[in-house]
């Protein structure tokens, strides 16, 4: 399957996977400092806010089964994944199949118990309900700073700071995306994220967690580490979902960093 992508500077290249509704304008806040850098490939996953149309059958599996293709096809099968909440299970995922390089997974989901799992679910869907009953006067709402703290408290850990187009595209996309409510329930009720052995990942993986995270909380680190050992862990102090909002040039240094192709000391 062809996929949307909106390509960015020049050098060795970094792929970068969004999240649940998203689009290649979820990295808004740390593609300037990355395609500085590197050639920055943002993918557009079928049927959310970008512009790949969705799938027959819109589930996980299917999705990353389509990414894995596209990669394969644009010749980026070993280039260094980063992935962004759904975007970074299926860059755990990926790598786990063997694909990507040095890679780097954002507040991933997946490693939940079934009741965190049903809360998930149940919060997410409420607050995508909300906005897309208030749709009209989202931008009115999101161009204050109590409006964005009230939409996206539990998104980001200073939801006030955050700019207001960016969250505002991001919002807007999840009301829009014919995908969204099949691939949150799959998200919440199919299978758990699979672990990979020691020693079977294609290269350096980093999972990156914010502390303050409400939506998959901060203790599901541990069970992630645990699935993937050959993982490093790192905290974003002061963050929530999404470090690339909350803590942007923290975000592009661990990313530059770890997909540098340096070995570890």
């Amino acid at each position: 399957m062809q996929l949307a992508a909106h390509r960015a500077g020049s050098g060795p290249p970094l792929v970068l996977v969004h999240g649940l509704g998203g689009s290649w304008r979820s990295w808004e806040t740390v593609l300037p400092a990355l395609s500085a850098e590197r050639t920055v490939v943002v993918v557009d996953l079928p049927g959310f806010a970008g512009d790949t149309p969705p799938l027959p059958d819109p589930s996980m599996t299917a999705l990353t089964d389509a990414l894995q293709e596209w990669l394969r096809a644009e010749g980026l099968a070993d280039a260094p994944l980063i992935g962004s909440s759904m975007g970074a299970r299926m860059v755990l995922e990926l790598s786990r199949r063997g694909i990507g390089g040095d890679s780097v997974a954002l507040d991933p989901g997946g490693f939940w118990t079934d009741r965190e799992a049903a809360v998930f679910r149940a919060s997410i869907a409420a607050s995508v309900g909300l906005l897309r009953r208030i749709r009209p006067v989202l931008p009115a709402l999101l161009g204050n700073p109590a409006g964005r703290t009230a939409l996206l408290a539990q998104f980001s850990a200073r939801p006030w700071a955050l700019d207001a187009d960016v969250v505002r595209t991001e919002l807007e996309g999840y009301v829009d995306s014919p995908s969204f409510d099949a691939v949150l329930d799959d998200l919440a009720r199919g299978p758990k994220q699979q672990g990979a052995p020691a020693g079977t990942l294609p290269g350096r993986l980093t999972i990156g967690w914010g502390r303050r995270d409400r939506v998959t909380l901060a203790r599901q680190a541990s069970r992630a580490a645990a699935a993937f050992p050959d993982a490093e862990l790192y905290w974003f102090e002061g963050s929530g979902h999404f470090p690339q909002w909350d803590r942007p040039e923290e975000t592009v240094r661990l990313v530059l960093e770890r997909t540098s192709g340096v070995s570890r000391a």
